[in-house]
């Protein structure tokens, strides 16, 4: 999966699904997608990245009490 880096606009790969999808966790393990070198891959906190196409990751993914 791809998402997109709010404030340069970069791709990054996620490699670790189970923690982007886990309210709990604040970062997932992913790896930025851009230039001809491939990065080693990172923490990325889920606040700073969205989905490509602009729209926000959803409440759940990032609020343990999304459904209070």
């Amino acid at each position: 999966m791809l998402l997109k880096e709010k404030d340069t606009g970069h791709l990054v790969e996620v490699l670790d699904l189970k923690a982007l999808f886990d309210p709990f966790a604040k970062t997932f393990n992913g790896r930025m997608s851009f230039g001809e070198d491939v990065p080693e891959p990172d923490q990325v906190t889920k606040i700073s990245v969205e989905f490509p196409s602009g729209e926000h990751l959803p409440k759940c993914w990032l609020d343990p009490h999304y459904r209070d």
